[in-house]
């Protein structure tokens, strides 16, 4: 069994530069994306101009126009910048199947028995630092033996440990260490001077098989993906790089500093499996007919289309999958594709539901001088869900449910033609207020409502409350004029007294509590009265509606 390879792709440019490749309207020059952190605009990503002029991620971005007024900015946007990086990740399927993201600006590759088809480990990096310059992306990267490893060599390989304030002082060092100060010198002052490193020699980005230990050494303790407290803590204790608690015992690191310090140190030094979850590739369900012949008569399309539907209904059940929209591509002879799309109301991956859709669309295809390939595919598909009944009742709930299926294809048939979004029905609302108790939604997206609970007879048709001609008190006058018509009483049912939610503030109901009435006229028709009593504007009668 090979040694597991594990290869850290990490982009620290990587939001700017997906503005750069898309260029619209941007000129060279210092770019920054921003970002609003606590109401503040603060600096997230730069390019390499914009680093070269003295700017740095997090910084505000009113410091960073007084430094560069040249500077262009651009907001942040997590959703692309996550759809980029999905990206990154199906480009990087050509090295090794078994690849994951680490948002919102890395990639981690498990190359395990992979680097020999490009010519070893430094071939297959090679391949990557090629692949990325011609993409126009910075890109680090880090190769060893464990997760922790690769990431730590990809961030900071050939850094220098990060000197704190705390670790100078002698008041806070410890009191051993502190009785030991005044031997040490600096190098300013006779001492040992640092070894630089050669600017021509570049940092170790590669640990040999297992040379996790050697790689990570030398590295600041912030490599092993640690808090900033835990790092600051522990370089009060003169603790700066990984090096410094390789010999540490285990107990003690973990008493003081918990337990997270010594799982990140275990599984940098693969002491702690860390496997590599590589993204589940999303469901694809399509199928593809070849004719010998052109073909180019509905009948001929349709028959086509009936040997690909069973197979893709299989492919569905088998998936637990129904289908919600469903496409037709029809190649022509003359290399050019006409297609045509249907939605269905509910979910299903029944053939005799989407073959009539399909069927009313075919009209609008233009053979030409023959079609020689048919293609179907399920753009959209839901889960569908397998139900096992108990007893006569849940039987009964079943074959109603069943029955349903009727309106549901009527909906997929109306929605072929006028589209599935022309179609609405009423939900119910909890609200006090007539006009807010149901919303419209989409029928074919929204489930119907079997839980609508009975109340009191309401209108069939509302309108704006509209003014009725009457004398302004409580009680139901006997007669009434409204829309230029003199009305008399003859059956009246109420007052029902309706009072909106106390948390709104509707302009409708300043007018304050409604006592409404249902009115039948001398005409034969049924209102819907209510009396306004006046809370903030003038009491009166209003009409709101009418009854069937």
């Amino acid at each position: 069994m090979p040694q597991k390879r594990i290869l850290s792709l990490w982009f620290p440019r990587l939001a700017a530069e997906r503005i750069m490749r898309l260029g619209r309207g941007l000129a060279p020059g210092p770019l920054a994306v921003v970002a609003d952190q606590r109401g503040a605009q603060v600096l997230a990503s730069l390019n390499a101009e914009a680093s070269a002029a003295g700017l740095f991620a997090g910084q505000p971005l009113r410091d960073a126009r007084a430094i560069c007024p040249d500077l262009v900015s651009r907001p942040q946007s997590p959703q692309a910048e996550a759809d980029f990086l999905t990206t990154l990740r199906r480009w990087a399927g050509k090295f090794t199947p078994w690849v994951s993201e680490e948002p919102p600006d890395a990639l981690v590759l498990d190359i395990s028995g992979c680097a020999h088809l490009f010519g070893g480990e430094e071939g297959l990096v090679g391949a990557v630092e090629a692949d990325c310059a011609a993409l126009g992306l910075t890109m680090r990267l880090g190769l060893a033996d464990t997760v922790g490893a690769a990431w730590a060599l990809a961030r900071f390989a050939g850094a220098t440990p990060e000197a704190g304030p705390a670790g100078d002082a002698i008041d806070q060092e410890a009191r051993a260490t502190r009785s030991r100060a005044a031997k040490r010198r600096h190098w300013t002052r006779g001492g040992q001077p640092p070894r630089p490193t050669p600017p021509d020699q570049p940092p170790a980005r590669i640990a040999p098989v297992g040379g996790a230990r050697e790689a990570l050494a030398p590295l600041p303790l912030s490599a092993l993906r640690l808090e900033g407290e835990t790092v600051e803590a522990l370089a009060r204790l003169g603790l700066r790089r990984v090096g410094d608690i390789l010999g540490t015992p285990r107990a003690g690191l973990a008493r003081r500093f918990g337990t997270k310090l010594v799982r990140r140190l275990d599984q940098a030094l693969g002491m702690e499996p860390e496997p590599v979850s590589p993204a589940r590739p999303p469901l694809r369900f399509a199928l593809r007919l070849r004719l010998p012949e052109p073909i180019g008569l509905e009948e001929d399309l349709l028959a086509g289309m009936d040997r690909l539907l069973p197979e893709l209904a299989r492919r569905l059940e088998d998936a637990g999958r129904g289908a919600r929209r469903v496409r037709a591509e029809f190649s022509r002879t003359d290399r050019t594709m006409q297609a045509i799309e249907v939605g269905l109301a509910r979910p299903t991956p029944e053939p005799a539901r989407i073959r009539p859709l399909l069927a009313m669309k075919l009209g609008d295809i233009d053979a030409g001088l023959g079609i020689d390939q048919i293609r179907l595919s399920v753009p959209v598909h839901e889960p569908v869900h397998a139900r096992q009944h108990r007893g006569h009742l849940a039987a009964g709930e079943a074959a109603a449910r069943h029955e349903g299926r009727e309106i549901d294809d009527l909906m997929g048939r109306i929605g072929a033609r006028l589209g599935l979004e022309a179609m609405t029905r009423l939900h119910p609302a909890e609200s006090h207020l007539p006009e807010k108790s149901a919303i419209v939604v989409a029928a074919a997206f929204a489930p119907p409502s079997h839980d609508w609970k009975p109340g009191p007879e309401r209108p069939l048709r509302l309108w704006p409350p509209e003014l009725v001609m009457a004398e302004a008190r409580p009680g139901l006058p006997p007669r009434f004029r409204w829309r230029g018509r003199d009305h008399e009483v003859v059956d009246a049912v109420g007052p029902e007294r309706i009072a909106p939610e106390w948390w709104l503030d509707e302009p409708a109901w300043r007018t304050g509590m409604r006592d409404y009435w249902r009115v039948t006229t001398h005409h034969g028709e049924r209102l819907w009265l209510y009396y306004a009593h006046g809370a903030a504007l003038s009491a009166g009668w209003f009409c709101h509606g009418a009854f069937a």
